[in-house]
């Protein structure tokens, strides 16, 4: 008989699927009377969209984001109508009979993706859809000239059933920055201008910029999986993940000798070092090196010289032998140390610690039955 992947994994990833749940529900009482739909784009910020969306519907969640068309088909194996799956990229161009297929509602980016959608929502008796306003990102979404040439033939009903208008924030996490106004304002005149079209503005941090920015529907993603949606205040969420990475080896060195690639690191006085099965392809970021730490029986153990694909080496002098050994567990995301702590470290965002968190991890899903 062969070995449980448990007892064979290199890592493993902890996925509370209660707490994004009950994130989920704080934010909607938080926004009432606005609704408050559920982004999970790229995998559910990797964390597995199938499983997370099945528990966000179980909450009562009945919107849905994804980014691509391929995310949208795969959500619609899980998500059944009435509930609703929007994608954020839009109808490309020979795509349209896929959406109409899978039930997808496309959010319509620039005037060529109107006018394809239009096309098959005459030849399929009508399609909703929902239209992106760019407010202040210039990235996607219909300028304002566009918008302005179009805002009165939305009135109108047409083949196209318009779902929503939606804008996205550039510095919603900068509470303070001016441009968080500027794009409401924009937003709010645009709204004006077309009646009674449902309207969304707010995704996780615009969320905590107040009433204002909430209008008809908030759109949170990142905070839904345990990211501060407040960086510097203290985090409104539950914490979502937890990772732990298999200590492979512990080994013996001497002062003056080199730890990893490159020789970077070198060890000031002799001591114990545990090499554990975690790199940068498994999301571990080459950014972490000489930065980031572990745990072991609740002490802190920080992480030496650079990381490489499949492996990290952690200094573990201070630790019992018994719990420092072949075979067992180090932390490496916890309660303590969070994914944006290790992105703080990592001079990046929560939001690519958890998006890159890889495939070889055993995952594990706790329901509202499950403990850590």
């Amino acid at each position: 008989m062969g070995s449980e992947p448990a007892e064979r994994a290199c890592g493993i990833l902890d996925v509370d699927l209660a707490g994004i749940a009950a994130n989920w529900r704080s934010l909607v009482r938080r926004v009432e009377p606005a609704g408050c739909a559920a982004v999970v784009k790229a995998d559910a910020y990797g964390l597995g969209a199938h499983r997370v969306s099945a528990a966000l519907a179980q909450a009562g969640c009945r919107l849905f984001f994804v980014a691509t068309a391929d995310e949208g088909i795969a959500l619609r194996g899980v998500l059944a109508e009435p509930i609703e799956i929007a994608v954020f990229n839009g109808v490309l161009r020979g795509s349209a009979d896929e959406f109409v297929k899978y039930r997808l509602i496309p959010v319509l980016n620039d005037p060529g993706q109107i006018v394809d959608w239009r096309d098959a929502a005459v030849r399929n008796g009508g399609l909703p859809a929902m239209l992106h306003l760019d407010t202040g990102m210039a990235r996607l979404g219909l300028t304002a000239r566009e918008f302005d040439r179009i805002s009165e033939r939305l009135k109108v009903p047409g083949a196209i059933g318009w779902r929503a208008l939606i804008s996205h924030l550039a510095c919603a996490d900068e509470p303070a920055h001016p441009l968080n106004e500027t794009q409401r304002a924009r937003f709010a005149s645009a709204r004006a201008a077309i009646g009674a079209m449902p309207c969304s503005l707010a995704a996780s941090s615009g969320i905590f910029l107040g009433r204002g920015f909430y209008f008809d529907f908030v759109r949170p993603g990142a905070a839904l999986y345990g990211v501060n949606p407040q960086p510097g205040a203290p985090n409104p969420m539950r914490r979502i993940v937890r990772l732990k990475g298999r200590i492979l080896q512990i080994r013996e060195v001497d002062r003056g000798e080199s730890v990893g690639y490159g020789a970077t690191h070198t060890m000031v006085r002799a001591g114990r070092l545990a090499t554990v099965a975690v790199g940068y392809a498994d999301g571990w970021l080459r950014s972490l090196s000489h930065r980031g730490s572990g745990r072991i029986g609740g002490k802190r153990v920080p992480l030496l010289g650079r990381i490489s694909m499949d492996l990290a080496v952690f200094d573990v002098s201070e630790i019992d032998p018994a719990r420092a050994c072949p075979g067992g567990f180090i932390d490496l995301l916890d309660e303590d140390y969070d994914v944006d702590a290790a992105a703080a470290d990592a001079d990046t965002i929560g939001y690519e610690i958890l998006t890159g968190l890889g495939r070889r991890y055993h995952r594990i899903y706790r329901d509202a039955a499950d403990q850590w």
